[in-house]
């Protein structure tokens, strides 16, 4: 199942406490950056975030997009806006270190 534009339209919205987060669109689903690095997507209508040791700690369920395919979290909480600027720099700042 695609991602629907109602859903696509409504996670750039909920994240929009987080620093320069766009939504770029790559096979069909969407993938989330801010700050110039991905750091999660948009895909069949779920918003899933690349797994790091920082965000670790949340506690969220895993997900697979594919067969063959690294886990990746499940964000389901979409409505608290200062736990996905939480969130979401915990994860982009552990992935701007993994890349050094």
């Amino acid at each position: 199942m695609a991602t629907t534009k109602e859903y696509k339209d409504f996670v750039p919205e909920a994240l929009r406490s987080v620093p320069s987060v766009t939504a770029k669109p790559m096979m069909g689903e969407w993938l989330v950056y801010s700050e110039g690095g991905y750091y999660a997507g948009i895909f069949d209508n779920r918003f899933l975030l690349k797994k790091t040791a920082g965000n670790a700690r949340y506690g969220f369920s895993e997900a697979l997009l594919y067969e063959g395919a690294k886990m990746i979290y499940l964000v389901d909480n979409l409505d608290d806006a200062d736990f996905l600027k939480e969130i979401s720099a915990v994860t982009v700042e552990d992935l701007r270190k993994k890349k050094k």
